[in-house]
């Protein structure tokens, strides 16, 4: 089987680790690997909340957009304002 990895192989792995940490230093090397897989999962989690929220929001109807407003705009026409209103 390619690519498996058996008990044989993880013996081997195992002491290989045991002679270049050491004993003292396993359970550090441990706890630093555990700490560094549950702040990925958090990290993973709050990635995927915050893409649900989105999936959300463009879900729900989409915001009112509001009409441009009538600017009141002065023309003097031969000496005579007048008051005109363009969009």
């Amino acid at each position: 089987m390619l690519g498996g990895i058996g008990g044989t192989e993880l013996i081997v792995i195992f002491l290989v680790i045991l002679i270049f940490f050491g004993a003292n230093k396993i359970p550090e090397l441990a706890r630093g690997i555990g700490q560094g897989m549950n702040e990925f999962r958090k990290a993973s989690d709050s990635l995927k909340d915050e893409i649900e929220k989105g999936k959300k929001g463009l879900h729900s109807s989409p915001p009112k957009r509001e009409e441009p407003k009538k600017e009141a705009k002065e023309e003097v026409v031969e000496g005579k304002q007048e008051k005109s209103t363009e969009n």
